[in-house]
């Protein structure tokens, strides 16, 4: 199927962000406006506790032209897949090649909070739970116009179980909080055809030490905060030593955060590439996280798009 929605019409090279859910929708379609500009091929952007993963698609497709909007994820934990799949449809319709529909969330016994307020009985295992979420949302009935090129849908996938779901039923994966190996590994479990597109951490700074605590304090959140990726991280050879107390090792802050000067965030940009990849959308941190970070895209726009 045509359209930018082919692996190449992403770029090599996209932005990742959860800044816009604290800022005004004014600031948020400037921002979206100048990425474009920029020559970003995407733009992904997280869902917690701000604007919706639909309506921030909405605002961020409305105040660009061409460029790809993907959520980076919808939770289903949030959501029925019969709403979501006619979102989707209508988003499709309405900015024809240009949504991208990730997919991920929390809707297990264990690791769902009760601010997800989702009820108990439909909780389940978690490769099981998304398998029966996209057959919901496949058998949801259609009426109207019909979306050309279709909308393509991903997971955000870690493990090999969902790594195989996602390039079985799904346009492909989008797994975010990972190295470079896990990108191989990745590649591998999905075969060649699959889209692959990884987020990658970043913190622009040559104060190594400065970059390195503020790389620490995100992967120390995300080991405390959140099961799957402590698990995912254990998958991949790090052990109690690593993650423990929150207080990240070098050896892990250094795998999942790529930081110093373009150079070296280019570099890790092209690691992933050459590990699989077909698209990594980068996420900037900084000592600020409700900041825009506006000046580092754009200073990392030149050395990231370069080829």
């Amino acid at each position: 199927m045509g359209g930018v929605l082919e692996k190449g019409g992403l770029g090599d090279v996209g932005v990742w962000t959860f800044a816009f859910e604290g800022h005004p929708a004014g600031a948020v379609r400037e921002a979206a406006a100048e990425i474009e500009e920029l020559g970003y091929g995407a733009l992904w952007y997280g869902e917690a506790f701000g604007r919706d993963a639909v309506g921030q698609a909405w605002l961020l497709l409305s105040a660009t032209r061409h460029m790809v909007v993907a959520s980076g994820i919808a939770n289903i934990a949030f959501r029925e897949p019969l709403t979501l799949a006619a979102a989707e449809r209508t988003l499709g319709e309405a900015f024809p090649g240009r949504y991208l529909l990730g997919l991920g969330g929390h809707r297990v016994d264990d690791t769902v909070s009760e601010v997800d307020g989702y009820p108990v009985p439909t909780r389940g295992k978690a490769l099981t739970t998304m398998r029966r979420y996209l057959d919901s949302m496949d058998a949801a009935p259609a009426h109207g116009p019909v979306p050309d090129p279709a909308p393509r849908r991903v997971l955000a996938a870690l493990g090999p179980k969902m790594l195989e779901l996602a390039a079985e039923r799904t346009w492909g994966a989008h797994p975010y909080f990972v190295s470079v190996e896990h990108t191989a590994r990745a590649r591998k479990i999905m075969g060649p055809d699959a889209f692959l597109g990884v987020e990658q951490a970043v913190v622009l700074d040559t104060d190594i030490d400065r970059a390195r605590e503020v790389a620490a304090r995100h992967v120390g959140f995300y080991v405390t905060a959140a099961p799957h990726q402590a698990a995912n991280v254990r998958r991949l050879g790090f052990g109690d030593e690593d993650i423990a107390g929150g207080r990240p090792s070098r050896r892990l802050v250094d795998a999942i955060v790529a930081y110093g000067d373009c150079d070296a965030l280019h570099a890790r940009v092209r690691e992933h590439l050459e590990a699989g990849a077909d698209h990594v959308c980068v996420q900037v941190l900084t000592g600020d996280p409700a900041a825009l970070p506006l000046p580092q895209w754009r200073e990392l726009a030149p050395a990231l798009l370069g080829g």
